[in-house]
């Protein structure tokens, strides 16, 4: 005689005993499984006896989105998109002509970059690196946060290495947390002119770049490898169409980022990729519109020269007054003059010399180091022709 067979259970009811057994699969495994030391493991073994008090509470994490997966997605995302934030700051030091001694830090040592004339034409091509270099390391704020949510329970891992192999891991990963996390920090606070560190933000920002860069290579080369092998564990289709009720962890790692004991799912997987998609796109819509200029500069809401052109005659934005700045009236009097070096000998011209000269309008953009930038209508005596009176009154 056959027994009745059960009813179908429903989908939650399925998601929670996958839960529970994977849970249950997650704890035998950690229980069952040796901690393997490598070398020097006496040290190694040191550390994991003497472990730092409220290390235990520091580690309960029980996210079930946690995992390899979803780690390499914003892993992923921030290997296509931080090169080109990195690049476009190193061409924003070499366009202020570190070799004529104009850029900060002028003294970099072994760190000098190799230069070359910045380019004239197009007039944009500054605007755009700028442009690039700071509205995509906005951008990605929000993804940068939630790689860091998906790896916090490496960071307080105990003991942080067993080999030698995962210190230079941990090594890298603390220069690239760390210099992160300046970069943003005090890339934000140079942008809303907020200087509250106290020293020189070039400088810094050059220095922690180059600590940044180093470590991100780095990690990238030990990392990449894991990473490909995580995002090919299942499709990013898949993903999307999972709904909470059927989200479950991941199966164990040995990096220790899917949690042993898992809450119940509050939210999806899609669902983590939409807040944080979503708040990335709605960052590059709040600050776009500083360097885009035209009528989406109205929504740069964030940003003390996205909305405001300025309160002079002509509607230009600029950083600081002439007072601020702290230009004495008395050489911008009929006392003022140009003085023209590099030719054969100097030339010195006054305003009423220079105001006799032919003068040229022309429609160029103005872009800032900040990210904000604007077109206007410049009229006065060009370079070239300056440089040109140089070289032939220098001859007399």
């Amino acid at each position: 005689m056959t027994s009745p067979s059960e009813p179908p259970k429903s989908s939650q009811e399925s998601a929670e005993a996958q839960r529970r057994d994977n849970s249950h699969s997650l704890g035998g495994a950690h229980d069952a499984t040796e901690a393997v030391y490598g070398f020097p493991a006496p040290l190694w073994r040191a550390l994991e006896r003497h472990r730092p008090r409220g290390m235990g509470l520091l580690q309960r994490w029980r996210s079930p989105l946690r995992g390899p997966w979803l780690t390499s997605v914003f892993g992923a995302a921030l290997l296509v998109v931080l090169p080109i934030v990195i690049v476009t700051g190193l061409l924003s030091y070499i366009a202020y002509g570190p070799k004529y001694g104009q850029a900060i830090p002028s003294d970099v040592g072994w760190l000098k970059l190799p230069t070359f004339d910045w380019p004239s034409s197009p007039s944009w091509l500054y605007r755009l690196n700028q442009g690039l270099h700071v509205g995509l390391g906005l951008v990605m704020i929000p993804v940068v946060l939630a790689k860091l949510w998906s790896v916090i329970p490496r960071l307080f891992a105990w003991p942080p290495a067993r080999s030698l192999a995962q210190a230079l891991e941990r090594v890298t990963l603390l220069m690239v947390v760390g210099g992160i996390l300046f970069e943003i920090v005090t890339g934000v606070l140079n942008i809303q002119y907020d200087y509250i560190f106290g020293f020189s933000f070039y400088t810094a920002h050059y220095f922690g770049a180059w600590v940044f860069i180093v470590g991100f290579v780095s990690h990238v080369c030990l990392k990449l490898p894991t990473m490909v092998g995580s995002l090919r564990s299942r499709s990013l289709r898949s993903v999307l169409g999972t709904s909470v009720a059927d989200t479950v962890p991941e199966p164990p790692d040995p990096d220790g980022l899917v949690a042993p004991d898992p809450d119940p799912a509050t939210l999806s997987r899609r669902g983590v990729l939409a807040v944080v998609g979503g708040g990335s796109l709605l960052v590059g819509v709040l600050t776009a519109g500083q360097t885009l200029g035209g009528f989406t500069r109205s929504a740069a809401l964030l940003l003390p020269r996205g909305r405001s052109y300025g309160k002079g005659p002509n509607d230009f934005q600029i950083n600081r007054t002439a007072f601020v700045a702290g230009i004495d009236p008395a050489v911008t009097g009929e006392h003022w003059r140009l003085h023209l070096l590099g030719g054969p000998q100097q030339v010195t011209l006054d305003r009423a010399a220079l105001d006799a000269m032919p003068h040229h309008t022309v429609e160029l953009p103005i872009a800032c180091v900040e990210g904000w930038s604007t077109t206007q209508r410049w009229t006065g005596v060009r370079v070239a022709d300056l440089a040109r009176l140089n070289f032939l009154l220098g001859e007399l």
